[in-house]
């Protein structure tokens, strides 16, 4: 099917993953985990969705369905009109240059026994191009990175996490993508240095024209990088919008929770604000809350919470599940 200039470059539409459950002693096996239940959103060309939640909440599994490294047990993902989970892995791989990943730990998705050179030429090696034009196209992308080219041949041992996270950006971009899906491509990094990776995708944003999903729990770093945010919990995204209206309004309850907990950079503001402090831990998605997921830690939670689960719907400019709102 042939793109149209309104569809959207990405389109996810009810996304499930379902993991099975866990064997017990007597070998029964427990009841699937939803990881991810349900999802929908869509990302246009050159924008960023930010993706944000708790740790365990889908978010990295969200991602790695996108990309086809999971397949996802329901739901549809469409590039370009094209919907991937029909396609085989022959009909896949020329459709993979124009959908990388750039992964959370850098050291641990780059193989030690391989030079740089091979590293980033790898992609295109698989589409097909020469080992002399692929290891030049890797020293114009380690440029382009912020990496010196003559430090080619090196191993990724003699790098720094920083370094090495751009080895791995620098991968991603060797196929010239169009969507790069970005699983906490900084929390693995010194403070310092994730400002210096954050400003780096904005500038091969800008450049390249590309979009991104990035994936993050930290929400300050989120706000830096995105047009729309989307926040996740349980598997289910409970509210998704564009950023101002989201950061500077927040409807759903865990959306102001997690806000509440971002450091401001005026000391007085910051003892004027309210925290919102959640009780308890996320429930286990093996046996999700009946209802909204969120309701046996919500502070305004009331009947019909417990027993109805809420569905996004306009509210303020933006999709929210809340009852409440």
């Amino acid at each position: 099917m042939k793109t149209t200039s309104s569809e959207p470059l990405l389109s996810v539409r009810d996304l499930t993953m379902a993991f099975p459950g866990k064997r017990s002693a007597t070998g029964r096996r427990g009841a699937p985990v939803r990881a991810v239940d349900g999802v929908s959103f869509d990302l246009a060309a050159g924008q960023t969705l930010g993706l944000v939640g708790e740790s365990g909440c889908g978010k990295s599994t969200t991602g790695r369905m996108i990309v086809r490294l999971l397949e996802p047990t329901s739901g549809r993902v469409a590039f370009e009109g094209t919907e991937i989970g029909r396609l085989s892995q022959r009909a896949m791989r020329p459709l993979r240059k124009n959908i990388q990943m750039v992964f959370q730990d850098p050291h641990s998705s780059l193989n030690p026994r391989q030079t740089v050179a091979r590293i980033i030429a790898d992609p295109l090696l698989v589409q097909g191009w020469s080992a002399a034009d692929a290891r030049r196209r890797a020293a114009e992308l380690m440029e382009l990175v912020g990496l010196i080219p003559e430090h080619i041949d090196r191993y990724p041992h003699e790098f720094s996490g920083g370094q090495a996270q751009r080895i791995g950006i620098a991968r991603s971009l060797s196929t010239s993508p169009r969507l790069i899906i970005a699983d906490e491509p900084v929390s693995a990094l010194d403070v310092s240095v994730q400002a210096q990776i954050v400003n780096l995708m904005e500038r091969l944003r800008a450049e390249l024209g590309l979009a991104y999903v990035f994936i993050a729990h930290d929400l300050s770093v989120v706000k830096r990088v995105s047009d729309r945010v989307a926040v996740m919990y349980l598997g289910r995204i409970v509210e998704i919008g564009d950023k101002k209206s989201l950061y500077e309004n927040p409807q759903h309850p865990y959306t102001r929770a997690l806000l509440s907990a971002v450091p401001l950079p005026d000391p007085a503001a910051e003892r004027r604000r309210e925290r919102i402090v959640l009780l308890g831990d996320p429930p286990s998605p093996a046996a999700p809350p009946p209802g909204c997921s969120f309701h046996p830690r919500c502070p305004k939670a009331q009947d019909i919470c417990r027993t109805e689960r809420p569905l996004l719907q306009l509210a303020a400019s933006r999709e929210v599940a809340c009852h409440l709102v």
